[in-house]
């Protein structure tokens, strides 16, 4: 695996090595040491899944506040979508500051978040699934949002989303929000 930095501290885009025959492929996703080498939280308690199935369907910007902050490994098992992580972490030099990147299939990358960052996608093609494994487990009394829209955040999608719930329409902005 490689872990490439981004300008965020702490989240990584991930690229793993494709170990090939007349088979097919193979390839790890997760490695517990190489992870740690990082300083990349490992124990991941959950794994979730999700299927959009229209482009343009929005799924963000999510969190959990402390005490249940929660880091997240992002991966595409089909389709597309454009991931975003927003830094959020009060004390940080880039608080405020969103990193996008397109996620596929086919070119198998990962995005590792951490704890502190505000998370979403918009998909990129219509039947799009998303696996992600989280840190901690969910706890609705913590469970946070920030609108993709917040002016404050001013978050460059690739272009407007068709599809949001009307939960995440109604995310609020952020400074009606605490961390």
């Amino acid at each position: 695996m490689h872990f490439i930095n981004t300008p965020l501290e702490g989240v990584y885009l991930i690229e793993t090595e494709k170990r090939e025959d007349e088979r097919g492929f193979f390839s790890r996703i997760f490695c517990k040491d190489e992870f740690a080498k990082h300083g990349i939280e490992s124990q991941f308690v959950q794994v979730n899944n999700s299927l959009s199935l229209k482009k343009g369907t929005l799924r963000g910007m999510h969190y959990q506040a402390p005490p249940k902050g929660e880091a997240k490994l992002i991966r595409c098992i089909q389709g597309a979508f454009y991931d975003v992580a927003l830094d959020l972490r009060p004390e940080s030099k880039t608080f405020g500051i969103s990193f996008g990147v397109e996620i596929s299939a086919k070119n198998r990358k990962m995005v590792y978040v951490p704890a502190g960052f505000a998370h979403g996608f918009l998909t990129l093609q219509d039947h799009t699934e998303v696996l992600y494994f989280v840190s901690e487990m969910y706890a609705p009394e913590f469970e946070k949002g920030v609108r993709f829209d917040d002016p404050q955040f001013n978050i460059q999608w690739p272009f407007s989303p068709v599809v949001i719930s009307d939960k995440d329409k109604n995310l609020p902005g952020f400074y009606t929000e605490s961390i």
